[in-house]
């Protein structure tokens, strides 16, 4: 069970790795709004945002590896709905999108879902299919040092299992 967790985590976090991790922070936010509507006094707030920490910690591990990277790449956030924030109108202070083609003003790919599945004790298969009808395997393949992640049979990347595990326990 161990590994199978460990081989999942390290394909979500090399695929998140991989993306943009900007985003709405949806998570957290609902943290915050829990944290906001529980106490109605700063002091007690105060004191439940410390004692919530760790939450706050995780949601915030969430929102930066799993849930802003969806919508970064789909232009949707996942938890709200609402449009990507990286392409929500602003006074920016650099303007490039007039220099830019039109392809990189849009989120690139339209995700309509993604399964996971373990096809044997050292292999975990993702499937990814878009809005357009095409699909994608993502697979991650556990060695003896290291895990090697294909997309389409193409090998992208590789992770040593002693950096996973001292990503974990920094985690």
């Amino acid at each position: 069970m161990k590994k199978k967790f460990l081989a999942t985590a390290a394909m979500i976090v090399t695929c998140s790795q991989l993306s943009g991790c900007m985003g709405q922070m949806a998570t957290s936010q609902m943290v915050t709004k829990l944290n906001l509507d529980t106490v109605d006094n700063r002091y007690g707030r105060a004191g439940l945002f410390a004692l919530l920490s760790p939450v706050y910690g995780l949601a915030a591990t969430a929102d930066l590896f799993v849930f802003n990277s969806i919508e970064f790449w789909t232009g949707t956030n996942p938890l709200t709905d609402k449009e990507a924030v990286v392409d929500l109108p602003t006074d920016a202070i650099f303007k490039m999108n007039k220099h830019v083609s039109d392809d990189f003003k849009t989120a690139p790919v339209k995700l309509s879902s993604a399964q996971i599945s373990q096809q044997d004790e050292r292999t975990l298969v993702m499937t990814l299919a878009y809005e357009d009808g095409s699909k994608q395997e993502l697979i991650g393949s556990k060695g003896e040092e290291h895990i090697d992640f294909y997309l389409d049979d193409m090998l992208v990347a590789q992770v040593s299992l002693a950096e996973l595990a001292q990503y974990q326990q920094a985690a």
